[in-house]
């Protein structure tokens, strides 16, 4: 009985399949109802009982090796033909749709922002998302009891009451960048910071807990605020036309001394008004000696702009939400 199942073993692998017509008499041969296997199974009967399960065990081998020799040819023919249909494709037909995709319409105002600074001499720089609270508040002249300081205002990763321990934030805006820059680079400094900063607030269509900041920041002898004023005006145009409407008025910042801030004429849906993009101003003192940088050699000024404002503004978009609603129908307008 063993050499039955050994040759039949061996006519199994010599069996040549070449196309659907030969593996169905293959499957009709050895693995159908009436075929060979089936068969040599109905032969137990004859084996001694001391022998069956060595022959048993053969019988299943033998199964399994037919079973696997149909289902080998059956999957080579399947792709050989489908390989077949491919090569007979009409050439001529046009192709199937391949959208593509495209910049997020913040990504798109990002990069507009940044070529505009590289015209007006700027370089860019890069900082970490999680601070410390001296680079974030410290260094830029917040007072201990500034409402900034505050849960309600910040995201604060660790905060301690022990002050060997130094509390970490989410970055509430790209200054600490400024300070980093002037910690490791003497002046002069002309250089921009982008990148994404958060704060605690409340969800609204002009507000949102996460937002894109372009900061710029510029160290050397002698600048003035008419240099500031200038840059400021200049970005404005570029950014928004020769005919832009805008403003400067006073503000104030802990960090700049005077302060300014900036308003464009925003019109959307028949009705207008000014809408704040930037607060900018002259480097306060405090802010270089705590970068070790003379204020008595060394002037600058420094300013934060919100890039999803500029969005809104370029594009007439009412509510800042819409930004990361991920909705698709919007997203394809700026494709």
């Amino acid at each position: 009985m063993l050499d039955d199942i050994k040759a039949l073993k061996e006519k199994i692998a010599q069996v040549n399949i070449a196309d659907e017509k030969d593996l169905e008499a293959f499957r009709l041969e050895f693995l159908s109802r009436n075929g060979k296997i089936p068969a040599m199974f109905s032969r137990m009967g004859e084996v001694p009982n001391e022998d069956k399960a060595e022959v048993g065990r053969a019988m299943n081998e033998v199964k399994n090796f037919a079973r696997e020799t149909f289902e080998t040819h059956k999957e080579r023919l399947e792709r050989k033909e489908e390989v077949i249909l491919k090569a007979t494709d009409d050439l001529s037909l046009p192709p199937a749709p391949c959208p593509t995709g495209s910049y997020h319409p913040l990504t798109q105002t990002l990069e507009e922002m940044k070529d505009i600074f590289y015209r007006l001499g700027f370089s860019i720089a890069d900082g970490p998302e999680v601070e410390d609270d001296f680079h974030n508040f410290t260094a830029l002249n917040f007072p201990p009891n500034h409402p900034a300081r505050d849960e309600q205002d910040t995201f604060f990763i660790r905060k301690s009451d022990d002050p060997d321990i130094d509390d970490l934030v989410l970055r509430t805006h790209t200054s600490p960048v400024q300070i980093r820059l002037m910690q490791e680079k003497k002046p002069p400094i002309r250089t921009i910071m982008p990148g994404r900063v958060y704060r605690n607030e409340a969800v609204s269509p002009k507000s949102y807990f996460l937002f894109h900041q372009v900061e710029a920041l510029y160290i050397d002898t002698d600048v003035s605020v008419a240099e500031l004023k200038e840059t400021l005006i200049s970005f404005a145009r570029l950014m928004f036309g020769s005919d832009v409407k805008y403003r400067l008025r006073p503000g104030y910042f802990p960090f700049t001394e005077p302060s300014l801030e900036m308003d464009i004429w925003w019109e959307t849906n028949g009705e207008g008004r000014w809408l704040e993009i930037l607060g900018s101003g002259m480097v306060d003192p405090n802010v270089l000696k705590a970068v070790d940088i003379d204020p008595e050699e060394y002037t600058g000024f420094a300013w934060g702009m919100g890039v999803e404002r500029i969005a809104l503004l370029r594009h007439q978009i009412d509510d800042i939400r819409i930004f990361y609603d991920n909705d698709i129908r919007f997203l394809k307008q700026f494709h």
